[in-house]
C-alpha cells in the first residue's frame, strides 16, 4: 500500500502535508481575543465623511456631537483617524476646501457665467470662424449676447467688459461673481477690469467644462436647435438668427431646469380657452404654440 502511495507522491510532499496537519491541530488563532477597539462600521465611516465634507468648518468634536444626535457612538479620535485615512484635513485647513456645489448654492443670487461658442459663416473671403460670447445669469437662466467677432483680440474683450459692467445698462449689474474657463481670451487685463467694477472672475479648474454646465447646455441648445440647422452668408444673418433664438429662449421655450417653465412668460401662458395659434421663427425652425386671447 505504502509502496503504491510513494509511486504517486514524493516524500517531500507527504512530509509537507504532515506539517500542515500538525500546524492546523495547534492553531488557536480564531479563539484569541482581538486587541483594541472593534472595527468601525462602513455606515459610520460614510456618515463621518459626508458630515465633514458638507460642513468644512466643523472640527472633530462638533462632528462627534452631530453623530451622537443620530445615535452613533464614536469618539473624536476615531473621527480624526477616519478623516485622515481618507485624505480630509482638520477643520482649519478643510474650511478652505469648499465644494463647487456649495459655492454655487451660496452665491446663486449674485452669480453669472460667460463662455464662447463658434460658428462657421460664409463671407466674401470664404468660410470664417466667428466667436460668439454669451453671459448667463445662473439663477434665472437669462442670457445676454455680448458680441461676436472673427478675432477676439484683447481690445475687443476690453470693450465687451466695459459694456457688461456699464453702471446703467450693464448685464453684470448686481452680480458679484462670474464663472469663466481658462481660455487665454479671458486675459488678466480683462479679468482685472471686471474685478475693479466689483465682479470677481472665478476661473474654472483646467479641463472641467461641467463646472459651467448651465452655459454649456445653452450653447448646445443654440447649436442643436438653431445654428447647426442653417447656413449663414455674412455676419448679419448669423446675428439675426442668434437674436431670434434668444427671443424664443426667453419668451417661448420651456426649461427643464426651471421646473419646465418659461423664463419670461407672456400673458397668454396658462390660458385654457381661445384658438390655438403657432408663432414661427426662422422659417419654422423654432415654433411656439399658444392660445389667442378671446
Amino acid at each position: 500500500m505504502l509502496k503504491k502511495f510513494s509511486e504517486v507522491f514524493t516524500p517531500d510532499t507527504i512530509l509537507r502535508w504532515r506539517r500542515m496537519l500538525v500546524a492546523q491541530k495547534w492553531d488557536y488563532s480564531e479563539q484569541r481575543k482581538k486587541i483594541g477597539q472593534p472595527p468601525v462600521s462602513q455606515e459610520i465611516i460614510t456618515r463621518v465623511l459626508s458630515t465633514a465634507r458638507d460642513n468644512p468648518k466643523w472640527g472633530y468634536d462638533r462632528i462627534q456631537g452631530a453623530l451622537a444626535n443620530l445615535g452613533y457612538d464614536v469618539s473624536d479620535q476615531t473621527i480624526g483617524n477616519i478623516l485622515k485615512k481618507h485624505g480630509i484635513e482638520p477643520a482649519p485647513k478643510r474650511k478652505r476646501q469648499t465644494k463647487w456645489t456649495t459655492f454655487i448654492k451660496a452665491h446663486w443670487d449674485v452669480l453669472s457665467a460667460t463662455d464662447f461658442t463658434t460658428i462657421e459663416v460664409w463671407t466674401k473671403g470664404g468660410l470664417v470662424t466667428f466667436y460668439l460670447l454669451f453671459v448667463m445669469e445662473l439663477k434665472t437662466r437669462r442670457i445676454h449676447f455680448a458680441g461676436c467677432t472673427p478675432n477676439p483680440a484683447e481690445s475687443w474683450m476690453m470693450q465687451i467688459g466695459r459694456n457688461l459692467t456699464d453702471a446703467e445698462e450693464g448685464f453684470l449689474n448686481g452680480k458679484n461673481y462670474i464663472l469663466m474657463d481658462r481660455d487665454g481670451i479671458f486675459s488678466p487685463t480683462f479679468r482685472r477690469l471686471l474685478k475693479e467694477t466689483g465682479v470677481k472672475p472665478v476661473r474654472l479648474p483646467p479641463k472641467n467644462p461641467n463646472l459651467n454646465a448651465h452655459l454649456e447646455r445653452f450653447n448646445r441648445s443654440l447649436k442643436d436647435e438653431c445654428l447647426n440647422r442653417m447656413i449663414f452668408f455674412g455676419e448679419r444673418s448669423m446675428c439675426n438668427a442668434v437674436r431670434e433664438f434668444l427671443d424664443h429662449y426667453h419668451h417661448e421655450r420651456n426649461h427643464q431646469g426651471l421646473k419646465n417653465s418659461i423664463i419670461e412668460p407672456g400673458n397668454e401662458v396658462d390660458k385654457t380657452t381661445g384658438k390655438i395659434e403657432t408663432r414661427e421663427r426662422l422659417g419654422g425652425i423654432l415654433n411656439y404654440y399658444y392660445r389667442m386671447a378671446a
